[in-house]
């Protein structure tokens, strides 16, 4: 796991109604425990009262768990395990045990109804709290649930735990990327803004720094002959100066993601393109958005938690040309033009998840507005190439206007496509993208950047995002189920 991604240390507790046996719950406890295998710590003790809800909870901060996993091996007693949720400094599951491992008459726990009224008790004191679509299972059930509780939790420990480091003000008419920070203290996440001269300040203070050898030579072992061998220490000095600032900053986080100005004005101060760097830096689980894009960042930091791998952040770019589409997709895979589009941007997604031949090249649009589209001197340090085929999740958790946090998820694949293009760039198919296109990106005023997970992690995104309290996360709509906005008459 990155060293900037938290580690989940999961631990459970049983509760059990003093009017039921204790030994139900105890039992059914321990089974789940040996369901699972490693990774669960079982709290010995198996809470009736309030007390015995102290006394765990003493017991599980001891042993270093910071994901808790409340059982109901019985009813449950529903003071005593909305406590256990209330005075726990970490996220908190809620799971409960099925009938079937004992008579009923005796062995009959009545937990089905015990997760009515532990709900009812966590809304009354407000308090969050993370439920399985169906939180009552056997124990290999209850194992598999708290399996999938793992990189939820983590998203949630990381995002309580985030600074976000900002340096420079959103590009000119690049007004998208420009979001509240209202949003952000309400997910708990503080954020540091800083100017692009002290970044600059900060980067001329690592010349010469000694560790700049050692970094090139990662680079490149990275990339080979693959780049601009006078760039590497100009490059390694940057990268360099993000991790140090990174450490020096984080103040009472413990970890941190980057939105930074990249242009107009950065390669000719710097003499380079960022890009390569901020690829170098996501691929270690920190990532470093585009366009001072507070919220890209975010979102990719959610998605790297989730994941525990790289992520990027992407244009929802351009159509894919009917050429491309008549000669490499249609009849080979099954979608419509109108299903696919491009991902792009300059040179920021990891090599790791790149086609082979991906190169350090040179920004080609800044390359016209900053050098009159001659020979590339600064503004080359882009990581261009196609990106890798496979599966994706595009999504995207951002503040609107009106300082309203909403999102949206969609599953996808990067398909194995040749672009025929210039930057970091991918033919991306998502079932019925056009309708969502047009429905949610369109209608609901999203910016042009998305952030990529190279999984299908809707599952978990959809859970972390409506534990935040976004009520509105939209996801792309089958036919059968029109948009409120969706003309019925076509």
């Amino acid at each position: 796991m990155f060293a900037n991604i938290p580690e989940v240390k999961l631990g459970i507790i049983a509760v059990s109604r003093d009017c039921f046996p204790i030994a139900l719950s105890t039992q059914r406890r321990q089974n789940i425990v040996s369901a699972y295998g490693e990774g669960l710590y079982e709290c010995p003790i198996t809470v009736e009262n309030e007390a015995d809800a102290l006394k765990a909870l003493d017991d599980v901060k001891a042993h270093g768990v910071n994901a808790l996993v409340v059982f109901l091996g019985n009813f449950g007693p529903e003071t005593p395990e909305t406590i256990l949720c209330q005075k726990f400094d970490g996220p908190t599951m809620y799971v409960a045990a099925a009938e079937g491992d004992g008579d009923m008459i005796n062995g009959r726990g009545d937990a089905y109804c015990g997760v009515l009224n532990c709900s009812y008790n966590l809304g009354m004191r407000h308090l969050k709290a993370y439920l399985p679509e169906y939180p009552v299972g056997t124990a290999q059930e209850c194992a598999d649930m708290i399996r999938e509780f793992v990189p939820i939790a983590r998203a949630i420990i990381g995002v309580k735990n985030l600074k976000i480091i900002t340096f420079g003000p959103r590009p000119q008419d690049f007004f998208a990327c420009n979001a509240p920070i209202k949003g952000l203290y309400e997910l708990g996440v503080e954020v540091e803004e800083n100017s692009e001269l002290d970044l600059l300040v900060a980067y001329k203070a690592h010349a010469g720094d000694k560790r700049i050898p050692e970094v090139v030579a990662d680079m490149q072992k990275e990339m080979g002959e693959r780049t601009y061998p006078d760039l590497l220490e100009r490059m390694a000095q940057f990268e360099l100066t993000l991790l140090d600032w990174a450490e020096q900053h984080k103040g009472a986080r413990q970890y941190v993601a980057f939105a930074d100005k990249c242009w107009p004005a950065f390669p000719e101060q710097f003499g380079f393109e960022p890009c390569y760097v901020n690829s170098r830096l996501a691929s270690r689980g920190i990532p470093v958005a585009c366009e001072v894009d507070i919220y890209g960042a975010l979102s990719e930091y959610i998605g790297a938690c989730i994941t525990g791998d790289a992520i990027t952040l992407l244009d929802i770019n351009n159509s894919v040309p009917q050429y491309i589409y008549d000669e490499d997709i249609a009849g080979k895979f099954d979608y419509d033009i109108k299903d696919t589009f491009m991902g792009f941007h300059c040179g920021n997604t990891p090599s790791c998840k790149m086609c082979d031949g991906c190169a350090v090249k040179y920004q080609l649009i800044q390359n016209r507005l900053l050098e009159n589209g001659g020979t590339p001197d600064f503004t080359r340090g882009t990581l261009e190439g196609d990106i890798a085929p496979g599966a994706i999740t595009f999504y995207r958790l951002q503040c609107d206007s009106e300082g309203n946090l909403r999102s949206y998820i969609a599953q996808g694949e990067v398909l194995p496509v040749a672009t025929r293009s210039f930057g970091g760039i991918g033919v991306f198919a998502i079932p019925e993208m056009g309708r969502f296109y047009r429905h949610v990106l369109i209608q609901k005023r999203y910016p042009h950047h998305g952030a990529v997970a190279f999984a299908h992690c809707g599952k978990a995104l959809f859970e972390v995002l409506k534990y935040f309290g976004v009520s509105d996360i939209a996801y792309n709509q089958p036919k059968s189920l029109p948009y409120p906005t969706e003309n019925p008459f076509q």
